[in-house]
């Protein structure tokens, strides 16, 4: 749907963003956002929900340049910004300084707490537990009743349980904690119940890092909590981090564990190459990068503020303008990823924008990319018979959500 909007020069169609998606093919970006790459240029103007006309990026190459431009802000408070919700817009101006909401030096003060939580070896080292729980779960889910919901035998358990274990959160509160993800994520929450949600979850998790304080353990809360004692961070500081991380450590690998699977189950010759490579740890790896990109969870993302006219593609950015680099787009750029409509497991596909780029970059890429590689390496090994349990069609992907999913699988075996 677009909409002729005539400015001072020429007139122009603007297209509404986001669009939506296929019903026919619900795994692939929205058609409206794809036809963009047809238009030959890598910026345009959009329409979202408040009417504003921020830019949108649909090019790899562009989303690159945007993305690690420091005249491009992530500030959700700056002029411009193109928020993704009414809640995030009612509520921008409240928001303290974090890891996700600053930048330049800042930005790379509060990501140096984090970033020796989430090493590449630290994440390797939990591959074993992350195996272990995957096995038993699996165990569980075939000596359960067949046919079974995957969100709740696999999907939402792993991912749950190993940020539970870094950040030292309880795991029997993970139906608390699931529940207010699912509001937190939700694209038409209200402001009061954004508010609500936020002010629960953030107690919550101050109450813990209180807790560690006093019975420091080996895991992100405590770390927390010593930076407290240390005079280098506050509890109103503290708590939005363990909120972030808690979040995002469980809710998009659930996602697309569960996203995943659907996917590979429509796609039969794909599934069987990934079986055949079960063993090969290198192709498991490659599988992942290509799934990351054909699905890209994050498929609202994202979302900046310009503080400095740039200049993208012939185009003149303005100070005070919003820019939203569309995740989506850039992972199935043709100029990044020759037919990007067709799976291909053996693609080359590392350097897709599914954990975002630039300095904001998902910090826990690689405990997501570890728990996908166990996976998706064991399920369909150790499960060769499993199937859809319902008509693909039945299928409800969560369109309404800022995290792209379905929200139940059925599958049989």
């Amino acid at each position: 749907m677009t909409e002729k909007v005539v400015g001072s020069d020429t007139a122009e169609d603007i297209p509404e963003y986001p669009s939506p998606r296929s019903g026919t093919c619900p795994f692939a970006p929205p058609p409206g956002l794809l036809e963009l790459h047809d238009k030959g240029k890598a910026v345009v103007r959009a329409r979202t929900w408040d009417g504003s006309t921020p830019w949108v990026v649909t090019t790899h190459a562009a989303q690159r340049q945007v993305l690690s431009d420091p005249r491009v802000s992530a500030n959700i408070g700056a002029p411009g910004y193109p928020h993704t919700t009414e809640a995030m817009k009612a509520h921008a101006d409240d928001i303290l300084p974090s890891v996700n909401n600053t930048d330049g030096a800042e930005h790379a003060r509060w990501r140096r707490m984090l970033t020796s939580s989430f090493t590449r070896h630290r994440m390797e080292k939990l591959r074993p537990a992350i195996q272990q729980i995957t096995d038993d779960l699996i165990d569980t889910m075939l000596a359960g009743p067949n046919p079974t919901e995957l969100n709740e035998a696999l999907s939402l358990p792993l991912p749950s349980l190993m940020i539970c274990e870094l950040l030292g959160v309880p795991y029997e509160d993970h139906g608390f904690f699931q529940e207010h993800a699912g509001v937190t994520n939700a694209r038409f929450k209200t402001a009061e119940e954004a508010a609500e949600t936020t002010r629960v979850l953030r107690a919550y998790i101050s109450g813990l890092i209180e807790a560690k304080m006093d019975a420091p353990g080996e895991d992100v809360l405590s770390d927390l909590g010593a930076r407290i004692k240390e005079g280098v961070l506050t509890m109103e500081e503290a708590a939005p981090l363990g909120h972030i991380l808690l979040v995002a450590g469980h809710d998009t690998s659930a996602n697309m564990i569960t996203l995943g699977t659907a996917l590979l189950l429509q796609n039969p010759d794909q599934l069987g190459a990934l079986r055949e490579n079960a063993d090969d740890p290198k192709a498991v790896a490659n599988a992942v990068e290509e799934l990351l990109r054909y699905l890209t969870i994050p498929h609202l993302l994202a979302r900046r503020a310009i503080t400095e006219d740039i200049e993208i593609d012939g185009e003149i950015l303005r100070a005070g303008e919003g820019v939203i680099a569309a995740l989506p787009a850039g992972n199935w750029d043709p100029q990044a990823f020759p037919e990007p409509e067709k799976l291909d497991l053996a693609r080359a596909a590392s350097h897709h924008h599914a954990f975002g780029w630039g300095p904001h970059q998902c910090i826990g890429q690689q405990l997501a990319r570890i728990e996908l590689h166990v996976v998706f390496s064991t399920l369909f090994r150790r499960v060769p018979g499993l199937r859809l349990a319902v008509d693909p069609s039945e299928l409800k992907f969560k369109e309404d959500s800022q995290a792209y999913g379905i929200y139940e699988l059925p599958v049989a075996w």
